[in-house]
């Protein structure tokens, strides 16, 4: 028998060449639409994003080259650096309330509680409500004269109750509040699937080793609940330095320059001001800023668990 027989016999008794081969192709067929329509839709313009920042753009005619022009406008911009200022105020306020309220939820609904489905939906339902139905809703609950919030207040003793989506110094919390209500059911969802994937026997055991309910939390259920926690965690700081939307709706930026955030300002710039190459300026910075806090999160996380 030649070598060349010889190898075409080895290689049509190799077992599972040809199911190997098929289940690739499968595998692709399943791949290929999907990446195709994530380089269609989001990879092609992220990228014409980046030459678009480094041109002067309205839209309309051809984008003249600037090169980093636009970027240094950005850094001696006022209103830009307060929309910075406000989008990190934002996150500082919104990040530990929507944590605490829903790592607290998903704990109270953890339980055999009668009718505990009703009040995971109940506590979800927020989430899927329309935006303009919640900014209608708080608008009225937070109006300074005659909203029900402030009359509550004025009814405990508190003769100037803050104005709100009308007060510089209040609208950022008020809209800060606004977010943790409405998002805090989603998280809760995450951390709920995240606590019942804790075996009860590590609840049993440190019960029986004299642990009570507080180091039960700390000791078996936040070690347990890590995954969940940091996936939870990355996902609220990326949302709280996009939040556009209920801006929009409630504040518009305002009063003042109160409310008005990075996402806004790129909106502003783009969709307002027709300058399209310095949104997407702003918008390459903002998206530096969620991958550089992302990668430090990666990394914190990384060094808790060697």
């Amino acid at each position: 028998m030649s070598t060349a027989t010889a190898e075409r016999v080895r290689k049509s008794q190799r077992p599972g060449a040809k199911l190997r081969r098929r289940n690739a192709l499968i595998g692709w067929t399943f791949i290929l639409p999907n990446f195709l329509g994530f380089a269609i839709l989001t990879l092609v313009p992220v990228l014409a994003l980046f030459y678009i920042s480094l041109t002067d753009w309205n839209a309309f005619g051809n984008a003249n080259f600037v090169g980093l022009a636009n970027f240094e406008r950005l850094v001696n911009d006022n209103s830009f650096q307060i929309a910075l200022v406000n989008t990190i105020k934002y996150a500082v306020m919104y990040i530990p309330m929507t944590l605490v309220v829903s790592l607290g939820l998903a704990l109270l609904l953890n339980t055999k509680l009668k009718g505990v489905a009703f009040f995971r939906t109940a506590a979800f339902f927020p989430y899927i409500t329309s935006i303009v139905a919640i900014a209608m809703v708080w608008n009225i609950l937070f109006s300074p004269e005659y909203g029900p919030i402030n009359q509550i207040l004025g009814f405990i003793g508190i003769s100037n109750p803050p104005g709100w989506l009308t007060s510089q110094t209040w609208a950022m919390p008020a809209v800060a509040l606004i977010s943790m209500w409405r998002d805090s059911g989603y998280y809760m969802i995450l951390l709920l699937a995240g606590l019942q994937t804790i075996p009860r026997e590590l609840y049993e055991a440190a019960r029986m080793d004299g642990a009570n309910a507080w180091q039960r939390f700390w000791y078996v259920t936040l070690p347990g609940l890590r995954p969940q926690m940091f996936f939870v965690t990355v996902m609220m700081v990326i949302g709280s330095f996009k939040i556009l939307d209920l801006i929009l709706v409630l504040t518009k930026g305002g009063p003042g320059q109160a409310t008005l955030v990075i996402s806004q300002f790129i909106y502003r710039e783009g969709f307002e001001r027709n300058s399209f190459g310095y949104a997407s300026a702003a918008a390459i910075v903002l998206f530096f800023i969620c991958i550089t806090v992302t990668i430090v999160q990666f990394l914190i996380n990384k060094k808790r668990e060697a």
